[in-house]
């Protein structure tokens, strides 16, 4: 029994790094989404279709 509480222990906390990993690459991309965004506004003008 103990070996299995050792097992969900570390499959805990795998867990919650892979997610803390998604939190991080999420922010960053969404603040360069925002970036790009911000300088195509900015260049709008230049824009030909």
């Amino acid at each position: 029994m103990e070996k299995v509480y050792k097992v969900l222990k570390n499959v805990g906390g795998g867990s919650i790094a892979i997610g803390v990993l998604y939190i991080v690459v999420g922010i960053t991309l969404g603040v360069i989404n925002i970036v790009n965004g911000a300088v195509l506004l900015r260049n709008r003008r230049k824009i030909l279709f």
